[in-house]
């Protein structure tokens, strides 16, 4: 006599139904002993873990193993425990009970009668199946209502992780002490250089092995919890940056802001395309005038054309130093508009949390308290402790011989566009800067430069909170 083919299939949603003896090992012993018993030939076993009956039935792989072997016609029968850990979805019931049919394979559970050879036993099942959908759904809803209080509050998720730079304290996201000056440095850097790359691998490259890993650093960068936002929630804890320099991390991420011969594009990010909307990237443009000499200078296109192929915006293309210009002159000129709309160019250190910014040789001797600290709770090896402090007192003693050439600028170098009376002679103290300073200026304080749709001519700017046109 043939014997019966058997499928087992075992799931397990929470910790609540382990404790309750319904783990997956239990499961599969009882069905187990359950086939053997009565001469069960078992196929294969399947088991769903960690997976509710009312999530969609893509989700249960196994289960669909479970059904690609049923059509392959492998299995005659298909057992489990209880009606709860096959189905609490009425719809997904009927489809599946549908395909069984076609294939003639039964199922059956080993600790409660059901048959569905009969109108009243198909009843029941149809019962029982909408009282477990209807238990599960309400077990849904006050799992949301205690999540949504815990939002309210400020309060940690179960099984919440503190990202890079915080820590879990009585149910809430904190400051990490240990991580902050590492979290603070690499936003600051960001925001002197505009560069991902190069912010990661100025940190990977400082901090050694106290940095956290290249994809946790990336990641950092597209994470809203450092703008204080955790489960959609704003103000959700402390924040290491604001909303809007987040949001312009965002804008601003998939911008080619570095040449191949590592030369920063100044207005990469902030040009827009006319037509589409899509910012403008840099690209080294190449000319080759009379006699073949080819000249290579920084410009810009709309990406959409690098993407599709298709000429968007009529293909224009605009040099970098065409940019500069405009840029300049239009400043120079609407001075006026400026403090109408009260926005300025200020000569003076952007400053820091409404304090006046560390000095060159301030920052250096913070840098040599950080690096003591670090040193004596064991975070580093005595090798790096003297080769990191050997360069910090070459860059100390080298700023007491340097005179002074420039104006004090803000970390990094950069100006900053802030609000107030105008001070003369921005542009000499502008040309003093290196062309990565020069991207950190203009990247600071414009949201959006813009060109004319018709003539295609540079036509006005816009600030980070305000509009010149």
């Amino acid at each position: 006599m043939k014997k019966i083919r058997c499928a087992l299939y075992d799931r397990v949603s929470t910790d609540i139904q382990v404790r309750d003896g319904l783990s997956l090992d239990a499961q599969r012993e009882a069905l187990t002993s359950y086939a053997k018993a009565h001469g069960y030939e078992i196929v294969d076993y399947y088991s769903d873990e960690g997976l509710t009956a009312r999530k969609k039935m893509q989700n249960r792989k196994e289960l669909l193993r479970l059904l690609s072997d049923v059509r392959a016609d492998k299995i005659d029968l298909i057992l489990v425990t209880k009606l709860d850990r096959w189905f609490r979805n009425i719809k997904d019931y009927h489809n599946t009970q549908a395909l069984l049919e076609r294939h003639n394979c039964n199922w059956k559970t080993i600790f409660e009668e059901y048959d569905t050879s009969t109108a009243n036993g198909r009843f029941a099942i149809n019962i029982m199946l909408s009282v477990n959908e209807n238990e599960c759904d309400r077990d849904s809803d006050r799992i949301r209502e205690v999540f949504a209080y815990k939002r309210r509050n400020g309060e940690i998720l179960s099984g919440a992780h503190a990202s890079f730079g915080y820590r879990a304290v009585e149910k809430k996201f904190v400051k990490d002490e240990t991580a902050r000056p590492i979290v603070e440095d690499f936003f600051e850097h960001y925001f002197i250089f505009y560069s991902k790359r190069k912010t990661v691998n100025y940190i990977m490259e400082k901090y050694g092995s106290l940095a956290p890993s290249e994809s946790t650093l990336m990641y950092m960068f597209k994470n809203p919890v450092y703008y204080g936002c955790a489960y959609g929630t704003e103000n959700f804890c402390e924040a290491y940056i604001t909303r809007e320099q987040f949001f312009r991390i965002k804008e601003s991420g998939s911008i080619k802001v570095y040449s191949k011969s590592n030369e920063p594009y100044l207005f990469s990010g902030l040009i827009k395309c006319p037509l589409c909307g899509r910012n403008f990237s840099g690209f080294r443009h190449k000319t080759k005038k009379a006699g073949g000499k080819v000249y290579v200078s920084p410009a810009y296109h709309c990406k959409q054309k690098q993407r599709s192929g298709l000429l968007c915006a009529g293909g224009i293309t605009v040099h970098e130093s065409t940019v500069e210009k405009f840029m300049l002159g239009e400043i120079e000129r609407r001075i006026g508009e400026l403090t109408a709309l009260q926005f300025s160019f200020r000569l003076k250190p952007r400053k820091e949390n409404g304090k006046d910014p560390k000095t060159g040789r301030e920052r250096l001797q913070a840098e040599q308290k950080r690096l003591n600290l670090l040193f004596q709770k064991g975070r580093i090896t005595e090798a790096y402790y003297d080769s990191q402090y050997a360069v910090l007192a070459q860059k100390l003693d080298q700023a007491e011989k340097t005179p002074k050439e420039a104006p004090d600028l803000a970390p990094g170098g950069a100006f900053a566009l802030r609000s107030g009376s105008f001070t003369g002679g921005f542009r000499e103290a502008y040309f003093l800067l290196d062309k990565e300073h020069k991207q950190a200026f203009w990247h600071d304080g414009i949201a959006a430069i813009r060109i004319d749709p018709d003539t295609h001519r540079l036509c006005g700017f816009d600030f980070q909170c305000g509009q010149v046109s």
